[in-house]
This record gives C-alpha cells, sequence and structure tokens, in this order.
C-alpha cells in the first residue's frame, strides 16, 4: 500500500508542478491544491503502519496509532481550503476587472532582469532607477 501512496503522492506533485507553470490563474490555484493534497499524502506515509486507535482503553502502547500526524493532515486541509478559497476570491476579482485569466508580465520586473540589476540602479531613497543606459540619472 505504501508504493501506491507514493505513486500517487508523486503524481500529485508532477501535475500540481506542471499547472503552477501555466499561466492561468484557474490552472495556478488547481496546482496549488493538487500538490497540498500530495504533501499530506506524503504526511500519511509517514504515520508507519496501522495501530489500534489512542483513545480507546488502557492497552498496550505500542500496537496504538499516533495522533499527531492525523492532527497534522486535518490542520494542512482546513489551511489550504482557507488558502484556495483566498485565491478563488482573488482570481475571480482580477477576472472581472480585467476580463481574462492570464497572468500578465510585470514590465518593470523584465527590465531590472534585462539590465542586471545591479545595486547601482538604487538610489539613495530606495527607489530603483530604470532609466535607460545613456540618459542622465536624476
Amino acid at each position: 500500500m505504501s508504493i501506491g501512496l507514493a505513486a500517487a503522492a508523486a503524481l500529485l506533485f508532477g501535475i500540481g508542478t506542471y499547472l503552477m507553470m501555466q499561466r492561468q490563474l484557474s490552472r495556478l490555484i488547481i496546482g496549488i491544491g493538487l500538490i497540498g493534497n500530495g504533501a499530506n499524502l506524503v504526511i500519511l506515509q509517514g504515520i508507519g503502519r496501522r495501530g489500534t486507535p489512542a483513545f480507546i482503553g488502557d492497552g498496550d502502547t505500542s500496537t496504538m496509532s499516533d495522533p499527531l500526524p492525523q492532527a497534522l493532515i486535518l490542520t494542512a486541509i482546513v489551511i489550504s481550503f482557507g488558502a484556495i478559497a483566498f485565491l478563488l476570491a482573488l482570481a475571480f476579482r482580477s477576472w472581472s476587472l480585467t476580463g481574462a485569466d492570464e497572468v500578465e508580465d510585470d514590465v518593470e520586473d523584465r527590465l531590472v532582469a534585462k539590465r542586471g540589476g545591479t545595486s547601482e540602479d538604487v538610489d539613495d531613497a530606495g527607489a530603483l532607477d530604470l532609466s535607460g543606459p545613456n540618459e542622465p540619472r536624476s
């Protein structure tokens, strides 16, 4: 069973990573959800063997299951649900304003990457100087 869980976690991580590299917000959100579920499967594999519930009886503690990974998975599910709901709200707001689901390029980031973004480009106030190389600095 652990081989199946490992394969499922690897599949979820792979598909989630592929979707996160796309430019559409909806695919990005689905990819984040898939990676979160893959992480939950990895934690589930870390539990080890099955055991008796920890809250029943006063039996041998070596046969009881550890409740901590189960609590971690439940907490991760709740947090990822909240994060995905927030991202869906942001994506809906972006879609209602622009009418597009695609993430646009940031022009300033492209300029900094093209020029190298050295420390000489930042003035004393911490602002980035985006003037061309032949233009005088103000």
